[in-house]
């Protein structure tokens, strides 16, 4: 009875264990059931994206950065394409090493490692980065030959950037160089759109124009869908999505008179903006001295940086947009409209120029020692009077010529399409209380307000403001926005799309006091400061010459050019437009450090109306006179410019297809 009890109690432990068994092996295959519905079912997009990334790869393809054409066709950036070796840091084990090997087979110069450095310091370290660019066919053999040595190292085909104007127009144009880590930081801040399409991307626009319309230029990114074996090697193409071309730009900018002014002014410092007043079509934007863009396209090198960043020249500078200068005597003719439109005297009151003003016990001096008797705001304007614009300054003070000439552009953001654009200063009471700290520096003196009237003082504008203020005043009091973006032309369908800007605004001022001071600046150019530089001319031109000082002069002291050191000197400055009736250009120039304006910036203005309205170029003899300012009237028989060869330079072409149909101006 006892061996059947303990019988029963095995059998019964027995059952149990089967049972906990069989409920243990439910458990579990109801989990991994559980687990198989969750993965195939509620996770099955994500882990088939998982599976199908771990076969499949997706390249970016980078697309042909668009063509930057002038206003003709003429192009003005291209591209080309080249070989360069590339070494991937993250793949080699002592880069310096390697590059030193490589110096054995290939031709790598001191500059290229300097250069490789700086690229390696501004990357990460399993990007692919140039030593050495634009390859010859023989080095291309000579390092395929050799390959199995430099595990890391590549020879790539790539597209280069060319400016095949090389100094011509650098400022406007621009140029593009590697992304750099800051630009990089920035491009987290874009929609995820914006940073699809710059994958694989290494370059972008820096400055110019290539800054400015980088969107419309870097065109659409493609891909490839690439299959892809266990070891990570392509194995066939499943998808390809072709990358689209940036567009074509095409400018207002007309590159031979670019080029021209560029000319005229030599080895002489200055800026000039010239603008089509009937709607603010820039036709030419210089700044001297300029610099070569290719320099900076594949990183540019230590020596060539310290030479244009160091220089006393200062060559990066854009003096159109960024410098600014007093307009000395160009401000007159404003001044006398200011006067008008305020009533505060007509164009027949009459002011006696004893040669100075004074104001208090101190002496504003006009010219030199003698005056120039009974003046009207006629004469004022032609022979220049600075006691006219002194006593007119006292009379309207300083907020209400502030007020006045606000709207005209001065001190102001003109909305160029181009970035970096300074305001300058258009002095006011309120300007001054925000500018300076401590009270007495933040008071506003009457005795400051007397030499803004003939464009001195805290007056400090950029060439571009100064054309704007000229190009309204020959519109008769309608501005309009200053722009180089003309067109962009699609680079698939090859349709052109005219850049809409929006209509000009009328200030609303009397057209009858417009008239008045026009028919002043067309004496300045018949009777007055500018009638020789105009002598001859077949068309009528309406401009006022000014001279402003680069550093001020004692009371007691008379400005002697020789005396000073050259920088010290003053400013050549000439603001004009023509015809004077119906004005088809209208301009200002600055020619730093070189004096009276007749002597320097007049006869670039009278080159420029010659090719505008004329079809001129000047002669040789003309061109080297003027550059050295000795020309006041042309010198030797114009060249017609449309009969003169214009050849191309070397390489003006584009795997893009540049075209020169375009209509001409």
């Amino acid at each position: 009875m006892t061996a059947m009890r303990d019988v029963e109690a095995d059998l019964s432990r027995f059952r149990l264990r089967v049972w906990l068994a069989l409920l243990a092996v439910l458990v579990a295959f109801g989990l991994v059931a559980a687990r198989a519905v969750y993965l195939q079912v509620y996770r099955h997009d994500d882990l088939k994206a998982q599976a199908e990334s771990n076969r499949t790869a997706v390249l970016p393809i980078v697309p042909h950065r668009g063509l930057i054409l002038d206003r003709n066709g003429v192009a003005l950036a291209t591209n080309y394409s080249a070989y360069t070796l590339e070494i991937t840091p993250s793949r080699v084990d002592d880069v310096d090493a390697v590059i030193e090997a490589l110096a054995e087979v290939i031709d790598i110069q001191v500059r290229d490692k300097r250069r490789f450095k700086r690229l390696r310091e501004e990357s990460r370290n399993f990007d692919s980065l140039p030593i050495r660019t634009r390859l010859t066919d023989e080095e291309v053999a000579r390092f395929t030959a050799q390959r199995y040595r430099f595990p890391g190292v590549d020879i790539k085909a790539r597209l280069f950037r060319q400016y095949p104007y090389g100094e011509t127009a650098s400022h406007v144009v621009g140029y593009i160089g590697r992304i750099n880590q800051a630009e990089k930081s920035r491009m987290d801040d874009w929609s995820d759109e914006e940073q699809a399409n710059y994958r694989g991307t290494e370059y972008i626009g820096k400055l110019g124009i290539e800054q400015s319309f980088e969107q419309q230029l870097h065109g659409l990114t493609g891909f490839d869908q690439i299959e892809t074996s266990a070891g990570g090697r392509a194995v066939r193409t499943l998808a390809r999505t072709p990358a689209t071309p940036g567009n074509t730009v095409m400018l207002t900018l007309d590159i031979k008179l670019q080029k021209l002014v560029e000319d005229m002014f030599g080895d002489r410092r200055g800026a000039l903006v010239a603008l089509d007043p009937r709607n603010g079509e820039v036709l030419a934007f210089v700044s001297k001295p300029t610099f070569d863009p290719n320099l900076f396209v594949d990183g540019i090198d230590v020596e060539n940086w310290r030479m244009l960043n160091e220089s006393l020249e200062k060559p990066l500078l854009n003096r159109a947009l960024r410098g600014t200068y007093p307009p000395g005597s160009t401000y007159k003719p404003f001044m006398g409209l200011a006067a008008l439109a305020t009533g505060k005297r007509s164009a027949q009151t009459i002011v006696n120029d004893p040669g100075y003003w004074m104001f208090g016990n101190h002496k504003f001096r006009s010219h030199g020692d003698g005056g120039l008797g009974s003046v009207d705001l006629y004469r004022s304007i032609v022979k220049s009077s600075n006691v006219y614009y002194y006593s007119l300054a006292n009379e309207l003070g300083v907020d209400a010529i502030h007020d006045f000439m606000q709207p005209f552009g001065f001190g102001q953001i003109t909305g160029i399409d181009l970035r970096g654009e300074v305001r300058g200063v258009l002095p006011s009471q309120r300007w001054k209380r925000n500018t300076y700290r401590r009270p007495e520096q933040q008071r506003w003196y009457a005795g400051e307000t007397i030499s803004l009237g003939i464009g001195q003082g805290y007056n400090s504008f950029t060439m571009l403001q100064l054309a704007q203020a000229t190009a309204t005043l020959a519109n008769r009091g309608v501005k309009h926005l200053p722009h180089l973006g003309l067109a962009t032309e699609d680079a698939v369908s090859r349709q052109r799309h005219p850049i809409e800007r929006p209509p000009g605004q009328d200030l609303g001022l009397n057209p009858a006091h417009f008239e008045t001071v026009v028919r002043a600046m067309v004496g300045v150019t018949q009777e007055g400061t500018s009638t020789r530089v105009f002598a001859g001319a077949p068309y009528l031109s309406a401009g006022k010459t000014g001279t402003a000082q680069a550093v001020t002069i004692g009371q007691k002291d008379k400005y002697d050019a020789r005396k000073l050191e050259e920088h010290q000197r003053d400013h050549s400055l000439y603001i004009a437009f023509a015809p004077a009736d119906r004005p088809q250009v209208a301009l200002a120039v600055v020619v730093e450090n070189s004096g009276f304006g007749a002597a320097h910036a007049a006869p670039i203005a009278r080159r420029v109306f010659d090719y505008v309205l004329l079809d001129q170029f000047p002669s040789p003899e003309d061109l080297a006179a003027v550059q050295k300012g000795l020309a006041a009237a042309p010198i030797g028989q114009p060249r017609k410019a449309s009969d003169m060869e214009w050849p191309l330079p070397e390489g003006n072409a584009s795997s893009n297809g540049a075209r020169t149909n375009a209509p001409q101006r």
